[in-house]
């Protein structure tokens, strides 16, 4: 079996089927399914991959055997958590965006309309992400998805912002747009302590960040 990553045109593809045999029956997907939840259940309930394959295989129902048949190794079964993990992500921003163009007519709806709902995005699927960070320092079979999907979220928050730039100040519009994605995640996943230090900012009030970090970021955009 082959662990390299899938190419499709110039961009790297990451998905379970790059570190596991693909199922051929219903029931093998569903005992494969069972491996990965089992697995990811263990990652998130102790914020590390200290986990073994005997207790997947207790908590999955599934043997030993066919963990190792589908996926030969735990680093394998920990980076097919992972790639779900970055699925998850990648459709619930694509679907958020796609909301809010929806619903904001404007600049001033948008900004922290996107910055309350990226930041729950990022506060539910942070303690994978943490994992995700820390596996990413050691492993390119993490690192180089981890960095196209980052890559992909700024192209299409960018995207998004710059839909409104008929009323953003200044001339350089795209690189506001760019810098301000980058304060808000950068504010963001430190108060979530995503991160290689994995150190949080000091507790600051999570509604009162969200709502200050939308305001500074309005005024950023409309200044000349």
């Amino acid at each position: 079996m082959s662990t390299g990553l899938k190419k499709k045109g110039a961009t790297q593809t990451f998905a379970v089927a790059d570190v596991s045999r693909k199922p051929q029956q219903g029931r093998s997907k569903a005992s494969l399914e069972r491996m990965l939840v089992a697995a990811r259940e263990l990652m998130l309930e102790r914020g590390s991959e200290e986990f073994t394959l005997q207790e997947v295989s207790e908590r999955g129902q599934v043997s030993i055997g066919s963990i190792y048949l589908r996926f030969e190794s735990k680093d394998n079964l920990v980076r097919g958590v992972i790639a779900e993990a970055l699925d998850s992500l990648r459709a619930e921003e694509t679907a958020l965006l796609a909301k809010l163009g929806k619903d904001c007519p404007d600049l001033d709806s948008f900004v922290p309309a996107f910055v309350e709902g990226y930041a729950e995005l990022l506060r539910r699927h942070a303690p994978l992400l943490r994992m995700t960070m820390e596996r990413a320092v050691f492993d390119p079979l993490v690192s180089g998805p981890g960095k196209e999907n980052a890559l992909r979220a700024e192209a299409d928050a960018t995207e998004a912002f710059m839909k409104y730039s008929a009323q953003f100040g200044g001339s350089d519009h795209k690189g506001k747009a760019e810098a301000a994605f980058h304060i808000i995640f950068a504010t963001l996943a430190r108060q979530l302590s995503l991160g290689s230090s994995g150190e949080a900012a000091h507790g600051y009030d999570w509604s009162l960040l969200k709502r200050e970090l939308g305001r500074m970021c309005l005024a950023y955009f409309y200044a000349d």
